[in-house]
């Protein structure tokens, strides 16, 4: 009874081991996926934010350039930190398990020992045969030859098992040399982000230092900036109002309800349409045919160095390639093309009630009325010319509703 408590306990122990080595190594795959991701934004980060220009960054844009690099920067060092961390709980199971098997193994190779010399005093021919033969009846004889069978096949199971173990064991200490080398260049690396990143807070203690000196100045330049952000906004939302009014006249909407609530009347195959779309949250592909990195996120922000400040964001703003090509998100039917004042172009594509809106483009490949599908190119991102940057802004209303595109976008 208490050899079959033992083998039970060690058994549970085994697989309780097994298990928590399966989740931890699914673990290590999914904090390495991150790690990747986050070096790619920095490399992102270090190509569209900060290449050589002839023109001069003014001090605002260089403190928002290095808040990107240092976030990103130290959103790296956490999650080496976790890998780090992880491997050392996997090297510690892992010198578990190799004590548990050498012990195994140890018992394994003396219980083989014991046979191995049982059976050579036993193993000529003629001892078998007396075995057999001074046997008090056929039965006898016939359960010693079966024990005999046994026996050599328990030997041979051993022997295979002592050879299972064994390299099981070679495997182990294998792995275990490559989880400590991992380790190690994680360390190195880490160290590494860690010095790099110390010069960036210096440099951006400089410049957050020029900036309190004439804080007000710098404060009047961000409120000037929003105060032309929301008045672009506001251009939007009319559109979108009078985008709505019109779709429900022609359609012979006289809902007051909907009416006031400015939503469009849509019907069965818009509803469909507007049903997809929402079952696609989370999951649209990005509104750029290159990719980029979030600048500027959805919502309300207090400028970090300028505490008294603070702006809003009625979408993202995303950094791109020289180039690069504004994609709709999603299919659906070019609403309008706007040339915004104070600004450039923008395609507005209506899925059902929903629209998405791609803003800042130098030239547009759709007219009104077209019907477009998931990633077709819709029109050229602008490239500024005194900051060398190529930025989208994308924005996601349901009806007149605002909505976060990064709620809706994959990985944003």
């Amino acid at each position: 009874m208490r050899s079959n408590f033992a083998t039970y306990f060690l058994l549970g122990c085994f697989l309780f081991i097994a298990t928590s080595l399966t989740a931890q190594s699914e673990k290590q795959k999914e904090l390495e996926a991150q790690r990747q991701a986050i070096l790619q934004e920095i490399k992102q980060i270090n190509s569209l934010l900060f290449k050589t220009r002839k023109e001069e960054k003014s001090v605002l844009n260089q403190v928002e350039d290095l808040d990107q690099r240092i976030s990103a920067t130290e959103n790296l060092i956490r999650v080496t930190n976790r890998q780090a961390n992880l491997l050392t709980r996997e090297i510690n199971n892992n010198l578990t398990k190799i004590d548990n098997l050498r012990t195994e193994l140890d018992e394994l190779k003396e219980d083989y020992a014991a046979m191995i010399q049982k059976s050579y005093k036993s193993k000529s021919q003629q001892s078998r045969v007396m075995f057999l033969l001074s046997s008090e009846s056929f039965l006898q004889a016939y359960k010693r030859l079966q024990y005999m069978k046994q026996y050599t096949k328990h030997r041979k199971q051993q022997g295979e098992s002592i050879k299972q173990k064994t390299a099981e064991l070679q495997q182990l200490n294998k792995d275990l040399v490559a989880q400590k080398n991992k380790k190690e260049a994680l360390i190195v690396e880490n160290q590494k982000t860690k010095r790099e990143l110390a010069k960036e807070k210096k440099n951006q203690e400089a410049l957050i230092a020029s900036l309190k000196k004439d804080e007000g100045k710098f404060a009047s330049q961000i409120r000037e900036k929003q105060r032309k952000a929301d008045a672009i906004d506001r251009q939007i939302e009319k559109l979108i109002r009078e985008a709505i009014a019109k779709s429900n006249k022609a359609s012979g909407t006289k809902n007051e309800t909907t009416t006031r609530e400015s939503t469009f009347a849509l019907n069965a195959e818009a509803k469909e349409l507007a049903a997809n779309f929402t079952n696609n949250k989370g999951k649209l592909p990005w509104p750029i045919n290159k990719g980029g990195v979030v600048v500027k996120h959805y919502g309300k922000h207090r400028h970090p160095q300028l505490p008294n400040v603070t702006t809003f964001n009625s979408g993202v703003e995303i950094a791109t390639e020289n180039g690069a090509k504004a994609r709709a998100v999603f299919k659906g039917t070019v609403l309008e093309i706007q040339q915004l004042k104070g600004a450039n172009k923008a395609v507005y594509i209506q899925h059902g009630d929903y629209i998405t809106v791609y803003n800042n483009l130098a030239t547009v490949t759709v007219k009104k009325g077209d019907n477009v599908g998931t990633k077709q190119e819709i029109g050229t991102v602008f490239n500024n010319p005194l900051s060398g940057k190529t930025t989208l802004k994308f924005l996601i209303y349901q009806n007149t509703k605002r909505m976060n595109p990064a709620d809706w976008i994959f990985r944003m």
